[in-house]
């Protein structure tokens, strides 16, 4: 480029000087008609040779000016390919005050204000990652040909490596609902909604896709795992509550109405008829006061009274409170010892604790004969334990058995008048402790109910 100009800035120059001395000699030639030859010829070779001389003089000029100009656009030309380029740092040196400079003046000016909107735009974009990426719900944007143009780290999270920039969707993921309401919002440019329950195992999302301004589509995923979940245990719990409800009133209505129908029957009939009807309000306010106390544990405003208490101290309660209900069920009681180490709990709490895994061992531990309680020492907390010998457990249930009214033997529960939430208020209290609960059983060998309390931070 730089090589062209010179050539025609060169030619025109020399052109021009080649005109002007054909000029010159054209009117010298026109005045001079009427002069002698010889003065006429003389003029000529002088013009010819003054202009001879201007040419050679002018050369190096016109050289020199053309080098400079040639420079000046190279760097020029440089200067915006660096710019082309991404580099909106580069600034071009002025060096004189002609139109040249003030052309220079006016590109350094366009790539300073450009580095500025770049730079606010970058922070805004950055900014918007930020609360993306900061956001609960996943967030996956998609181009008008399906294309990941970007996503949060939350779905990148749910999708794992697959998902980046550049990759069609649905190579990607493969729920169909969430390709679907994507697809419903590139094509007919209104926002879609649905439920993927396939993107991630044991996850449920509500999908919102919405088509956006300059082509492509938005799709936010709320996780509804949770609701879904807690909705699903509140139906079951109402169902379970009201099953548990029927067979006592069923019972006490039954035996109320033949009462009532049979005004002749015997004493002994009627009193074996009211036995049943107490037995059966007994169930029945069991199960009401297990309700409430599983509602007090599970609420969020259940408060503890907790106060440092030694390990051994806890058993001894135990042990003396329930010794009567052991030795009224047949069976035996055997203390297996207790550190002396001190343990963060509130003593009532426990008690309730120890009651329900002990009446629970002599509920379904009873053929044994007898049961252990003790504790001892880990590394940070003590862990406590109600032994059983009794026919065991089969191991598909011990991921269960502390969940509401979830029974291994149905039938055998209810005739000993079990409500199936013993073991729940057990975990719940143990978990407000900062402990965790769980269950060993070998069958034939009986089982083992463990639970944990932190001990009591050392003073510094």
């Amino acid at each position: 480029m730089t090589r062209k100009v010179f050539t025609k800035l060169l030619g025109l120059f020399a052109l021009l000087l080649v005109f002007h001395t054909a000029v010159m000699e054209f009117v010298f030639r026109e005045f001079m008609e009427s002069s002698p030859s010889a003065t006429l010829h003389r003029l000529g070779r002088e013009a010819l040779f003054s202009g001879l001389i201007a040419l050679i003089v002018a050369l190096p000029v016109a050289a020199w000016a053309a080098i400079r100009i040639m420079g000046r656009l190279e760097r020029v030309v440089a200067f915006a390919r660096r710019v082309a380029d991404g580099d909106l740092s580069a600034r071009l040196d002025q060096t004189s005050h002609d139109e040249l400079s003030a052309m220079e003046a006016a590109l350094n000016q366009t790539a300073e204000r450009l580095g500025q909107s770049f730079a606010e735009i970058e922070s805004r974009r950055q900014e918007l990652a930020a609360m993306l990426d900061s956001m609960q719900e996943a967030v996956v944007s998609v181009t008008a040909e399906g294309q990941v143009r970007w996503s949060n780290a939350v779905m990148q999270r749910i999708a794992g490596t697959q998902i980046r920039a550049g990759r069609p969707l649905a190579h990607s993921v493969r729920d169909p609902d969430l390709l679907a309401c994507v697809k419903g919002a590139l094509e007919q440019r209104t926002v879609q909604s649905g439920r993927a329950s396939s993107l991630a195992p044991g996850r449920t999302f509500d999908v919102s896709a919405a088509p956006l301004p300059a082509g492509g589509a938005l799709a936010v995923l709320h996780d509804v795992t949770r609701i879904e979940t807690a909705e699903r245990s509140r139906r079951d719990f109402i169902a379970n509550v009201s099953h548990e409800l029927r067979t006592p009133l069923t019972s006490i209505q039954g035996y109320v109405e033949t009462l009532m129908e049979d005004t002749c029957s015997s004493p002994e009939t009627a009193r074996e008829f009211l036995g049943v009807i107490q037995k059966s309000a007994r169930r029945m306010n069991r199960l009401t006061e297990d309700l409430l106390a599983l509602a007090s544990v599970e609420s969020p405003d259940y408060k503890l009274a907790r106060q440092p208490i030694r390990a051994s101290a806890l058993v001894e309660d135990a042990t003396e409170s329930l010794g009567g209900i052991i030795a009224d069920s047949g069976m035996e009681l055997e203390p297996a010892g207790a550190p002396e180490a001190l343990v963060l709990a509130d003593p009532d709490a426990l008690n309730q604790v120890f009651g329900n895994l002990v009446e629970n061992a002599t509920k379904y531990g009873n053929s044994g004969g007898r049961i252990r309680l003790g504790a001892h020492l880990l590394e940070d907390q003590v862990e406590f334990f109600v032994q059983d010998f009794g026919p065991g457990i089969p191991s598909e249930h011990l991921g269960r058995i502390f969940e509401r009214f979830y029974r291994v033997d149905k039938a055998r529960s209810r005739e000993s008048g079990g409500t199936g939430l013993g073991l729940a208020i057990v975990k719940h209290i143990v978990q407000a402790h900062g402990g965790r609960v769980r269950a060993e059983s070998d069958l034939g060998s009986g089982s083992t109910f463990f639970f944990t309390l932190p001990l009591v931070p050392a003073a510094n």
